[in-house]
């Protein structure tokens, strides 16, 4: 009901917004069809030409917006982008595509904040004045496309991202240069997104398909997102300070041979996450691992704490577990290998090490199954293991809230 009622409360606001903006004055710059309405950028076509956002504006998706090949936008901190709604192939994202460049380089005092049209949120505020922190779907999300190379099913070079129809080319992703540079993400937070494409086709938070290790990306939150909070295909990008709230499926998802790091992370889990952790496998004769270090999770009695699937790869260090009802009878609170991934455990492509969790439980084989409760640990408070809070402290929501205590 909770979610009902803000449901409502979304629309009235989404129809007060747009009664209110089609009473200012229209004038037009920039390129993609931007049109400024007031200091409201209404953004309703690709984006064709380098371009900067700043601050002094808000900027509305009004669709499915890319930064097509060869062009770069550039996002100044303190910068709000909101996303209108939309559902199906009206579901509003920005797209980087394969080839262009975002350059969002927020700042600890002045975030960029990529939210809904519904959110009444201003430039130098950090949490929302009028939506909840689990109030999720209004939009689509930030979807980042690189050259680099995934594991894809059949041996191909490219797909169609996840979230996009694939007849937009913009949506491609996936090639061979590792070292590939889709730009700088620094100090970003996602609010309040995943809109429903397709039958159990959400846009994740944030997404990086393909993405290759010449992009930088540090300090970077999703809140709220109907679907995962940050997924990776493939790819070889690393992220540093990352935090994650409110998931409404998993809060951390890889796939396709991602072989990068994740180091220095926070999950809140919400009433809605299904998984800390989703970690799937290869699914093209490609393989790699990748890096997840130095998190802190804190869970929820509808979670688990992770899910490693056929051929899952990688190495997952200290990390720590707390809130969660661990070892239920129905699969909830513990961190599983899956058909398939007992295998890449077995011969040592996947690893776990200083995995620590405070829990009721004595039995840690009720909790960590298949094995990994070898490197396991049931603690009082973290001491191997877990994220440096220091730096998401300032610029983020969830931070701000303490949500992670």
């Amino acid at each position: 009901m909770k979610k009902i009622n803000s449901l409502f409360v979304a629309l009235s606001l989404i129809g007060s917004s747009l009664m209110f903006t089609a009473c200012g004055k229209d004038t037009y710059e920039g390129n993609g069809g931007s049109q400024t309405i007031s200091n409201e950028v209404i953004v309703s076509e690709n984006i064709t030409g380098n371009t900067t956002w700043s601050k002094d504006k808000t900027y509305i998706l009004a669709g499915r917006i890319s930064v097509v090949t060869g062009v770069t936008l550039t996002i100044e901190p303190g910068t709000i982008i909101k996303g209108q709604a939309g559902t199906g192939a009206n579901a509003t994202a920005l797209i980087v595509a394969r080839g262009g460049k975002l350059m969002a380089e927020g700042t600890a005092t002045e975030p960029i904040i990529f939210t809904s049209i519904a959110d009444e949120i201003k430039s130098g505020e950090i949490a929302s004045p009028n939506l909840p922190a689990d109030f999720n779907g209004l939009w689509g999300g930030l979807i980042v496309l690189g050259d680099a190379s995934c594991s894809l099913e059949g041996d191909v070079t490219e797909l169609s991202i996840e979230g996009i129809p694939p007849t937009d080319a913009n949506g491609l992703y996936g090639g061979t240069n590792a070292e590939d540079n889709s730009g700088v993400i620094k100090y970003v937070s996602v609010r309040h997104g995943g809109a429903n494409i397709g039958e159990g086709n959400e846009i994740n938070g944030i997404t990086f398909g393909g993405v290759g290790s010449g992009t930088t990306v540090e300090n970077v939150e999703v809140v709220a997102n109907q679907d995962d909070g940050i997924e990776w295909f493939g790819g070889t990008v690393n992220v540093k300070n990352a935090i994650v709230w409110n998931a409404g499926d998993d809060a951390v998802d890889t796939d396709q041979a991602w072989a990068g790091t994740l180091d220095n992370f926070i999950i809140i889990c919400g009433d809605e996450t299904d998984h800390a952790l989703e970690i799937d496998g290869p699914e093209g004769s490609m393989n790699a691992g990748h890096t997840v270090t130095n998190g802190w999770v804190k869970g929820h009695a509808a979670s688990e704490l992770g899910d490693f699937r056929k051929n899952a790869q990688g190495a997952f260090t200290k990390i720590y577990f707390f809130n969660f009802d661990g070892g239920m009878a129905d699969g909830r609170g513990d961190m599983s290998l899956s058909s398939g991934s007992d295998v890449t455990f077995g011969d040592g492509s996947l690893t776990f090490a200083d995995l620590e969790i405070t829990t009721d439980s004595t039995d840690l084989t009720k909790i960590f199954k298949g094995g990994t409760d070898a490197h396991a640990s049931s603690v009082a408070a973290a001491t191997n293991a877990g994220a440096d809070v220091a730096p998401f402290a300032g610029w983020s929501w969830a931070a701000k809230e303490e949500a992670y205590k």
